[in-house]
């Protein structure tokens, strides 16, 4: 049987065995990363949503946004020593 020659695979220089196993590690790790990236900016949206939805109901209801807020105690604390 013949082999049908093509006229691009004439042309075409076929790379070396390193050669492709480098573009084969290449394109997984910026499969992984590209993924990575896409989960990491799904979330700081999910987290970033979460936030304007908790900061739009304390707006929302005065009384739970200017609560006064307990002070700590002036008095230093005495650490304990060892002597």
């Amino acid at each position: 049987m013949r082999k049908s020659i093509k006229e691009h695979e004439l042309l075409k220089p076929k790379s070396s065995k390193a050669e492709t196993k480098a573009d084969i590690t290449d394109l997984a790790a910026r499969a992984i990363i590209g993924a990575e990236a896409e989960r990491r900016e799904a979330k700081t949206a999910k987290l970033r949503q979460a936030r304007m939805e908790a900061e739009a109901k304390l707006s929302a209801s005065p009384a739970l946004a200017n609560k006064p807020r307990r002070m700590k105690s002036s008095t230093p604390r005495h650490s304990r020593s060892s002597v």
